[in-house]
């Protein structure tokens, strides 16, 4: 004959507790985006982003001629300064949990490593496609008060140039997270990305043995055909993924190597 144990009046039944999942890969894309302005630093440079991006397009409405105020003359001139600041927002996320001293705490909520780079990654990324968009729209509010006030207003644009502008700004902020991850400090990742490609680049023009190798590794002349109005070569796309190997691809390995084994403490 079964009996059923009945539990006492107040006394406390064990509660089963449903397995505990780990946050997906976009859960930690969507935490590190918010990283990304929830730190002073952070919040200041995407500031200062879209400030600069406004400030070229009045200076331009100021000064150019009416001429000179169509959509890819207020397009392009942004990328670049913009361009020079998102390698910074790129190395301050992926170093921030070593200043902070917050990667004992998340590398202890997602003990795998790589998927906490991945996620950072691709917050960059997305970052860097959104200034993309920023750089547009603004382009688009300075074309339309240009022809509000006797401008060109010329609306006309290659969506290659898109593209290029797309991967210019894409390869630049994962430059910038290559040698963050390379060196986890703040300040020797910027004096590091932005001294050495500088470095490279002038001892190119410097040195007649190294002129041929710097047409081939100085990332300020193998993107240089992204911005032109003639197709890009094959010969133009290799010198791009060359000096892409040395300063993006091989940093990001070795970075990611050092970040996987590196003690928390």
């Amino acid at each position: 004959m079964s009996t059923t144990t009945v539990p006492a009046a107040g006394a406390v039944t064990p509660r089963q507790h449903a397995p505990v999942r780990r946050p997906s890969l976009l859960r930690l894309t969507a935490v590190e985006l918010r990283k990304l302005v929830d730190t002073r630093a952070g919040r200041w440079l995407l500031i200062t982003i879209g400030l600069v991006a406004a400030a070229i397009v009045t200076i331009q409405l100021i000064y150019a001629r009416d001429a000179e105020q169509t959509f890819v003359n207020f397009f392009t001139p942004s990328l670049l300064p913009i361009g020079v600041l998102l390698p910074v927002l790129g190395i301050l996320s992926i170093t921030s949990e070593w200043s902070q001293r917050t990667a004992l705490t998340t590398y202890t909520l997602v003990p795998r490593r790589e998927r906490v780079v991945a996620a950072k990654l691709i917050a960059v990324v997305v970052t860097a496609l959104a200034s993309v968009l920023a750089s547009l729209a603004v382009a688009a509010a300075g074309t339309a008060l240009a022809s509000a006030t006797g401008g060109a207003g010329t609306w006309q644009i290659d969506v290659a140039l898109i593209l290029n502008a797309a991967i210019f700004q894409v390869t630049g902020v994962l430059m910038g997270a290559a040698f963050g991850l390379l060196l986890l400090n703040p300040p020797l990742a910027i004096v590091g990305y932005l001294l050495l490609p500088t470095l490279w680049g002038v001892l190119g023009e410097l040195v007649r043995p190294l002129r041929g190798p710097a047409g081939w590794l100085d990332t300020s002349r193998t993107m240089e055909p992204l911005f032109s109005s003639d197709a890009i070569t094959g010969e133009q796309w290799g010198r791009i993924a060359v000096s892409l190997l040395v300063w993006m691809v091989l940093p990001l390995a070795a970075g990611l190597f050092r970040t996987l084994r590196r003690e928390v403490s």
